[in-house]
């Protein structure tokens, strides 16, 4: 690394500090664990009161788009480089256990309404309103996760990097009083899963949800278990049959499940909230399904994307478009079964427009995919097709899902590292390869989002010798 590297990576951190130094300021003034939900939910997007770079985006009907990005959407908020913004997200497994998860809940329930008549919010996915596909509903579920959103960024151009330092994550608190001072989450073993067809026990196959209950109050870093059902065929207010979970937000009826409790029984599952969705809007189409994981972020699933990280991704469309939705209490390296501990989070960030004439030299010159980094390391996310939606045509967002192999996510992850060594690090590219060999670790982010994540991981502290 160079001494303007050098001085570009310590500036970058001292101005991170000043961020959460600031940023927490204003979370204290929110209340102890971020807006207390009955103030949050009379809120309307826009700056918070008493603040001058500070805005606030609650969850409702009214701020989320369901299961896709898109360049065309009307921004909920719009606001400069250097400000904050805290933003809700609502898990979209929140109807597994609406008792816990939905009701006595303002914004979820005008989210998840649904009724003979009407739902709350209709379209569901990249798919035709008009469900003519599957028969599932207006998107299809082709793309499920709830995102809060879109934020535009003044003077963001394609081009340009946005830098979204994740300053604070907290646990949507639980609004039914039966419940005080919990939140819950939902873990899908879905037919999506990679597990699925290698199933041992019978009835083979099934689907089996498993709810969890996360500690609002963080003063329980884990979460536990309180029991599991297997998916029976649902039918939800329009009528429609769903004998397997392939539409988002279907409620689940508990007079139809056989709950099993006291699962997992003395086992802790250590808590790292996280967005599995935080990215901007892809150019190369108008409506993209949310799950396959591109260029410009989305749905890339790794656990790293929590407090205290930063983000960078490359800008595809002005204004950038930041959404952040699949909000997790937890998962693992590969999210095996089909989802995460799914639970709903409050996030806020700080958002930072990098110009491109002002990144030669320094590691975002030239950054074509979302990169992660830490206090201590810095994550590459490699991609089956690293833009899919430019590389497989047309039919992009159908093929996604046959196409992927970790084979093929491994070498875009390999290919990535190699060149960030080179350009970012002054390596030759047999210095390059010796050295990811020897301490780079590499990981499978998911295998479950259509487009499937190797992640690669290099520690700062290797060139500290520099």
């Amino acid at each position: 690394m160079s001494n303007d590297q050098e001085h570009v990576s310590d500036s970058g951190r001292r101005d991170f500090l000043k961020g959460a130094l600031a940023a927490g300021s204003v979370a204290a003034s929110l209340g102890a664990a971020g807006t207390p939900l009955a103030a949050a939910q009379t809120l309307q997007p826009g700056m918070v009161p008493g603040t001058k770079n500070h805005y606030y985006v609650p969850a409702s009907d009214k701020t989320v788009h369901w299961g896709y990005f898109s360049k065309s959407l009307k921004p909920v908020v719009q606001v400069n480089s250097g400000d904050f913004v805290t933003i809700e997200v609502l898990t979209h497994h929140a109807n597994d256990d609406a008792e816990r998860m939905i009701k006595g809940d303002p914004g979820a329930e005008s989210v998840f309404h649904w009724d003979k008549q009407r739902k709350g919010v209709d379209r569901r996915g990249a798919g035709p309103m008009k469900p003519t596909l599957f028969g599932r509903g207006a998107g299809e579920g082709l793309g499920v996760h709830i995102c809060t959103g879109p934020v535009h960024v003044r003077g963001a151009e394609p081009g340009d990097i946005l830098e979204v330092r994740i300053i604070d994550v907290r646990p949507r608190p639980g609004a039914n009083p039966r419940h005080k001072g919990k939140s819950f989450g939902s873990n899908a073993a879905a037919w999506w899963g990679f597990h699925y067809k290698e199933l041992l026990t019978d009835p083979k196959p099934r689907e089996v949800i498993t709810i969890y209950e996360v500690d609002t109050a963080g003063e329980k870093n884990w979460a536990k278990a309180v029991y599991n059902f297997r998916w029976t065929p649902q039918t939800d207010p329009f009528g429609v049959v769903h004998k397997i979970i392939d539409y988002p937000g279907v409620p689940v009826d508990h007079r139809t499940v056989q709950e099993n409790h006291g699962v997992l029984k003395n086992v802790r599952i250590p808590i790292r909230p996280h967005f599995g969705v935080l990215g901007l809007a892809p150019s190369e189409a108008d409506i993209v399904d949310s799950i396959p994981p591109n260029y410009v972020g989305g749905n890339i699933d790794d656990w790293r994307i929590g407090k205290g990280a930063t983000m960078y991704y490359p800008v595809a469309v002005p204004g950038a478009l930041l959404s952040a939705g699949d909000s997790h209490a937890t998962q693992g390296d590969s999210e095996l079964c089909g989802t995460a501990i799914e639970c709903s989070l409050t996030g806020t960030f700080q958002v930072i427009v990098r110009k491109r004439d002002t990144l030669a030299g320094t590691a975002l010159q030239g950054l074509n995919y979302p990169l992660l980094e830490t206090q201590d390391e810095w994550v590459l996310h490699g991609f089956s097709y690293a833009n899919y939606l430019k590389e497989l045509g047309p039919k992009a967002q159908s093929e996604i899902y046959s196409k992927s192999s970790v084979d093929l996510a491994m070498k875009d992850a390999f290919r990535k590292m190699r060149d960030f060594l080179m350009t970012t690090k002054g390596l030759t590219e047999d210095e390059a390869i010796s050295l990811m060999s020897v301490a780079v670790d590499f990981g499978i982010t998911q295998v479950v989002d259509g487009n499937w994540g190797v992640h690669a991981i290099i520690r700062k502290s290797i060139f500290a010798g520099g």
